[in-house]
């Protein structure tokens, strides 16, 4: 049997779960690989709410495998496959999302930690605006000097009753 004796739509049966299957008389190691690489795998988009009930146990263990595929991916591209740029996409951004959700974890405890205390790391204090933050407080507004304060015991602001 050669190779121009086969048609395509007469060797490939849907299978139970949809994808699609060889039948028995396909037995040439080209098409088999071409089929491979026409079959979609999608890789699941990991989802950010669901990751931030993880431990971080877990999580680290989750990076790990995406790591994995990711590499398996960039090795099937590499070996020239098939394209795989889409799903190469999904793993970098997948790793991206269990990265934001370590992260923002750790910020906030390290803000729990910070709460009541006198001093806080720089990048977590508010940003706000240079000018902002090197503004007076309040308390240091307040403050007067021993002479302003004389001075206001002295002269007290007078008030004045207008008769009707």
């Amino acid at each position: 049997m050669s190779i121009s004796d086969l048609s395509f739509r007469d060797n490939i049966r849907p299978n139970s779960n949809g994808l699609p299957a060889l039948s028995d008389r396909v037995q040439d190691g080209w098409m088999i690989m071409y089929l491979r690489i026409r079959v979609r795998i999608d890789l699941a988009k990991v989802k950010a709410h669901e990751l931030r009930g993880k431990s971080k146990v877990e999580l680290t263990s989750t990076l790990e495998t995406l790591k994995g595929e990711l590499a398996s991916l960039r090795a099937q591209r590499a070996s020239n496959t098939g394209g795989k740029g889409s799903k190469i996409r999904d793993a970098r951004k997948n790793i991206g999302r269990v990265l934001t959700v370590i992260t923002q974890t750790q910020r906030q405890q390290l803000r729990e930690f910070y709460k009541g205390k006198k001093y806080m790391p720089l990048d977590l204090r508010a940003k706000q605006t240079r000018a902002i933050r090197r503004r007076l407080t309040p308390k240091e507004l307040s403050n007067r000097t021993l002479r302003q304060q004389k001075k206001e015991l002295a002269f007290p602001q007078r008030v004045y009753a207008i008769k009707a």
